[in-house]
């Protein structure tokens, strides 16, 4: 490995959780409250930004994905990739279980709690909508998050930086297919040309443009480079924050009607978080992997892309839909519900351990 990327990988591996992310739902709750009051008071500015598309894309929203992705993005090293080859047992799990198992798990728990035991208890007309937001949700796995989740497991940082690589690169192909063949399995009408749209503006051309700024940077050494993340990171929460107040804006008449919806959304999301980290854990223990490279395996099956699932359901079904509410549940229970998720790994060391002998 070379030093740049081994610098990297203990930096982006080892960087504690900001006051931001730690305390990322009380935020959400903030954003909630004074999105629907935004909204409910002011609704005239509210439905001007929501009509400002250019070809189905929000151009304000747009602006604030693209704040809220890149910085994240930079901090993958693509050039970890070679790396595949030292721990390919835990690659080979992670792939499994976050291209194989969650996406089409996440599909079966929507369609039997939204579309079956939930249905009673939800609008209608916007069943399909909840189903495609947790499919959108489950096909984008985590990326910036996991590093933080690594650190608190004492996860392998080139692992964890393979791993992050390796899933981001398959995501520019895979991500379109697979939301495109579950929401046809699901009956929905998939929009294509939206949904190959949201792909390019939303992976595509940021990874592109977070790579090429990387590399600016690190031109002028590390601590140049780790000074613009941290600001960057800082305008990233503000960009998702301010997003969705925008959101719950457009939501708050339905959420002041059915205010259980939001916990209702949260069960699957549950069910998913607990069913692909615990799966991939266990997988990692039988294959005979360490304890530090089960980690972040397993976190990373957990955790989500959340920016991009909010951003491709905002682009597909627009802000006022199901699918972003339900996008959007998943920021709302990331990080309490992650936190556990790390707890019990840590606490589970011995028992993992003592499997490997």
């Amino acid at each position: 490995m070379s030093a740049q990327c081994e610098v990297t990988g203990k930096r982006a591996a080892g960087a504690p959780m900001s006051v931001f992310e730690r305390w990322l739902t009380l935020w959400v709750g903030l954003c909630i409250v004074a999105g629907i009051a935004l909204g409910q008071a002011f609704p005239a500015p509210f439905q001007t930004l929501g009509r400002m598309e250019v070809a189905q894309v929000n151009i304000p929203v747009g602006i604030l994905i693209w704040v809220m992705i890149i910085p994240m993005l930079m901090k993958i090293d693509f050039s970890a990739l070679h790396q595949v080859k030292s721990h390919w047992k835990g690659i080979g799990v992670t792939l499994f279980v976050n291209w194989a198992v969650k996406p089409f798990s996440m599909a079966l728990l929507a369609w039997v709690f939204i579309r079956h035991v939930f249905a009673p208890y939800l609008p209608a007309e916007q069943l399909d909508s909840y189903v495609a937001g947790l499919i959108l949700l489950a096909a984008a796995p985590c990326t910036a998050m996991v590093f933080v989740w690594s650190r608190l497991t004492g996860g392998d940082p080139y692992f964890t930086l393979t791993q992050v690589a390796l899933n981001d690169t398959i995501m520019i192909f895979a991500f379109a297919p697979i939301v495109g063949l579950l929401l046809g399995l699901s009956a929905i009408v998939v929009p294509w040309d939206t949904l190959f749209t949201s792909v390019v503006l939303y992976i595509v051309i940021p990874v592109i443009l977070a790579q090429v700024w990387r590399k600016l940077l690190l031109r002028r050494g590390q601590a140049a480079f780790d000074a613009a993340l941290a600001t960057l990171g800082h305008l990233s929460i503000l960009a998702l924050l301010v997003t969705l107040v925008l959101l719950f804006a457009f939501q708050g008449e339905q959420i002041l009607a059915q205010p259980l919806v939001i916990a209702l959304l949260a069960v699957p999301i549950l069910i998913q978080v607990f069913f692909n980290s615990g799966l991939a854990y266990w997988l990692n223990r039988k294959v005979g992997e360490k304890h530090s490279v089960a980690c972040p395996s397993a976190l990373i099956g957990a955790s989500n892309f959340f920016e991009l699932a909010v951003a491709a359901a905002i682009a597909l079904f627009g802000f006022e839909s199901g699918a972003a509410l339900a996008t959007v549940v998943g920021v709302l229970i990331e990080v309490p519900v992650m936190l556990l998720v790390v707890k019990v790994v840590n606490r589970s060391r011995g028992w993992y351990e003592a499997g490997l002998k």
